[in-house]
């Protein structure tokens, strides 16, 4: 007899299969699918961001898609308390907890908990990535070693999204991310029994998949879907609207550039997300992490 996991979790880049091996899964352990995708946590761009569809979601009940609020960013400290409510009631129906999803701090606070870190304002998060656009890798580094030296000294110089996490943490509070790092609320995930699996397909595999889904993406509304998200009241750096095929859309309704130009730079970034993704999974997550290829 096949021995029952504790909970499942799958990780992987974007167009890597995962939701269709999340049912499989959940199909076969009698699991209930949660999501840890950050873009699949809104109400809105079901088709853009690859939501499950009504037949994915009469086969396995799914949580947590849909149901964070427009009126702010949402943070990893809420998908973790809500995640935690999640795990809870699944555990109380008898059923398999499955997490599933492409963003990789959500998967880190699963297994390793969190920092208690305050919420950053938006101003100072947008200040650092707007220097980010501006000045290279090296130069963040730099202010880093200047403003908060115990965080550059173990941080990698090459490493731009913590490098400016860092950055922002300091300047929003004061204290050095080091300080809060050593403060971890413990992870929610206690269980001996994970199986844990994370999708690499091969590359060029991976990337027909991403042209051709983009492509059916088209064709089941997703220009619908940037029209509905333009006439809506969303603050301008919400995450939504870094969606990928949500910039580059909005460029084709604005005539800035023709469809097939947006197509094509929707598809170049999605591969260079996938890229990051995949390398952010081989460098962040364990070995007891069981690295397949399957594709769907």
């Amino acid at each position: 007899m096949t021995e029952i996991p504790d909970a499942i979790l799958i990780a992987g880049p974007t167009a890597s299969g995962k939701s269709v091996f999340a049912i499989e899964q959940a199909e076969k352990y009698n699991g209930t699918i949660i999501n840890a995708d950050s873009m699949q946590v809104y109400p809105i761009l079901r088709v853009i961001t690859a939501r499950p569809n009504e037949a994915d979601l009469a086969k396995v009940p799914h949580l947590l898609y849909g149901h964070a609020s427009l009126e702010k960013a949402y943070s990893v400290a809420q998908w973790v308390r809500d995640a935690k409510i999640a795990l809870d009631e699944v555990l109380l129906a008898g059923r398999t907890p499955i997490f599933v999803g492409g963003t990789g701090l959500y998967f880190k606070a699963l297994s390793e908990g969190l920092a208690a870190i305050p919420e950053i304002p938006g101003e100072i998060r947008q200040f650092w990535r707007d220097k980010s656009g501006e000045v290279d890798v090296s130069s963040l580094y730099a202010t880093l070693q200047e403003k908060d030296p115990s965080a550059a000294k173990a941080l990698k110089p090459n490493d731009r999204q913590r490098i400016l996490r860092a950055l922002e943490v300091k300047q929003a509070t004061g204290r050095s991310i080091v300080e809060y790092q050593a403060q971890n609320q413990p992870p929610i995930l206690k269980m001996a029994n994970i199986k844990k699996y994370l999708i690499l397909p091969d590359r060029a595999i991976l990337h027909r998949r991403i042209e051709s889904r983009f492509d059916k993406m088209l064709d089941n509304g997703a220009l619908d879907e940037v029209k509905a998200l333009g006439k809506m009241d969303v603050f301008s750096d919400h995450p939504v609207l870094k969606a990928i095929g949500v910039p580059q859309l909005t460029n084709y309704l604005q005539k800035v550039v023709t469809l097939d130009e947006a197509r094509i730079r929707c598809k170049a970034a999605t591969r260079q997300y996938a890229k990051r993704q995949s390398t952010w999974f081989r460098n962040q997550l364990g070995e007891d992490w069981e690295q397949i290829d399957k594709i769907i």
